[in-house]
């Protein structure tokens, strides 16, 4: 088709909507700021160790996605055993949460006070519910909430769980509470279909996450598309309500532009709203500089050691230390490591962009994470052969009053152009899973094709991502 389009953005979302328009015959142009694919689901590489930045699991319940996935990657896409737990007062928790689990490892008087304060919050529920804080507690107890969610979740935002919004918990974990979760604890073992279960494997592509990208992108390429790399977006020129064409400045400098007759972008929306020319409404400027975001630094060690513990992921709940959350690399996929004998982990610590941890000095980042876990004792620091850091920007759109006040503005200015949707976690400032992001991505492409989806509602009444249903045995 001579129709041209142009995707702002190569991670998940970007590269699905362009492999989709791609294989439809579309002049596909993706322009990806970054030296590689993937956005903040890529892998980077560092002496033949590969690291995910995050830990991104393939598991969906859209057929769309999945079937995206296996005709990308084919045979190199692994069926994992999954194992997350919590750290917490020296002690491992399950995760997600089972309540007998939680409960005995607290111990019987801090367990009585947890089943009276959620029979109290049964009685007279906190209403409305506005905050995280309110949201969680209103399905499991303050105790429990205290316990299992405060901590860590104020880790990853770096505001009071009284400051984030209910709808992050309505969305991120909506279906789980106290009652469910004892439900899938006691009928675990019987396999019907009317029962759910916590979902206990995933796919994972044998060497991470970037390697499902790096062949999308190949594969837009070989059907026509075009992926620059080191391209970051300057401009975007608009005639009214029509996006007329994308200025991009390449690695070496040069300022280009590519006409678009459709453009798709997973852009920041606070980024996007300040390149696009002439200049927007002051208002909705404005509603887009109220957005922010959570970022993160990625601290990866090699290790001397064959085997440290059985987790994919640990979650790191005790207050006494920054680290937020652990990856195990080796129990994700062993390819990842290529040493023998060796493993590899990445602690990821939650940050703002230019504030302390975020400008430390990466060999001050390195000491500081080998300190703390080994402080905890999940290792012992004699094993680290050495460290790495990558600082991850953006990685989490924030919901706090801001961005309950900015949105609507946001929404209603974006619904009213004529060829230009925005994708994915960063484009739609929703903390969407990777398939969910991926939807939004294919949906585009499919609404330039005719249909009419509308990208606001994807994710936002789905069961909890935790769960399936059980197959029958």
């Amino acid at each position: 088709m001579s129709t041209s389009i142009v995707i702002m953005g190569g991670g998940p979302a970007g590269l699905a909507a362009g492999y989709e328009l791609a294989k439809q015959g579309y002049r596909v142009t993706l322009l990806e700021k970054d030296k590689q694919v993937g956005g903040i689901s890529k892998t980077v590489e560092k002496d033949g160790y590969r690291f995910d930045q995050g830990g991104h699991r393939f598991f969906t319940k859209i057929d769309e996605v999945e079937k995206m996935w296996n005709e990308v990657l084919e045979e190199e896409f692994l069926l994992r055993p999954r194992l997350s737990r919590i750290f917490y007062r020296g002690k491992f928790f399950d995760y997600p949460i089972k309540p007998f689990n939680a409960l005995s490892g607290l111990g019987f008087i801090e367990a009585v006070k947890i089943i009276g304060s959620y029979v109290k919050v049964k009685i007279k529920p906190i209403k409305p519910e506005e905050s995280f804080e309110d949201w969680v507690t209103n399905r499991f107890g303050y105790r429990l909430f205290k316990h299992f969610f405060k901590s860590y979740t104020e880790k990853v935002w770096g505001i009071s769980t009284r400051e984030l919004k209910a709808e992050w918990a309505a969305q991120r974990i909506q279906g789980l509470n106290l009652v469910t979760a004892v439900t899938n604890a006691l009928f675990k073992q019987f396999k019907k279909n009317s029962i759910k279960t916590l979902i206990e494997e995933f796919h994972y592509p044998r060497l991470g996450p970037g390697q499902m990208y790096e062949s999308m992108a190949r594969a837009i390429e070989r059907l026509g598309g075009n992926v620059l790399l080191n391209a970051r977006v300057s401009r975007v020129n608009m005639q009214g309500k029509r996006l007329l064409s994308v200025d991009y400045v390449n690695g070496d400098g040069q300022e280009k532009s590519i006409a678009a007759d459709y453009a798709v972008s997973s852009l920041p929306l606070r980024d996007l709203l300040n390149l696009m020319q002439p200049g927007l409404q002051a208002q909705v400027v404005e509603a887009g500089n109220l957005l922010k975001y959570r970022d993160f630094i990625s601290i990866n060690l090699a290790l001397d050691k064959e085997f440290l513990f059985p987790d994919n992921w640990i979650y790191v709940h005790s207050p006494e230390v920054n680290l937020g959350r652990i990856q195990n690399f080796k129990q994700w996929s062993p390819a990842m490591v290529p040493e023998a004998g060796c493993s590899s982990l990445g602690l990821e610590y939650f940050c703002n962009e230019g504030d302390h941890l975020w400008s430390s000095p990466d060999q001050d980042l390195i000491r500081l994470a080998v300190e703390e876990i080994s402080r905890i004792g999940l290792i012992d620091e004699k094993a680290v052969k050495w460290g790495w850091v990558v600082r991850v920007a953006k990685a989490y759109p924030v919901y706090d009053d801001d961005y309950q006040q900015a949105m609507p503005v946001i929404k209603h200015y974006l619904n009213s152009l004529e060829n230009l949707q925005t994708i994915g976690r960063n484009g739609l400032h929703r903390y969407n899973n990777m398939d969910h992001s991926i939807l939004t991505g294919l949906m585009a492409a499919q609404n330039i094709q005719g249909a009419d989806h509308d990208l606001w509602c994807v994710n936002t009444d789905e069961e909890y991502h935790e769960t399936m249903e059980a197959k029958p045995r």
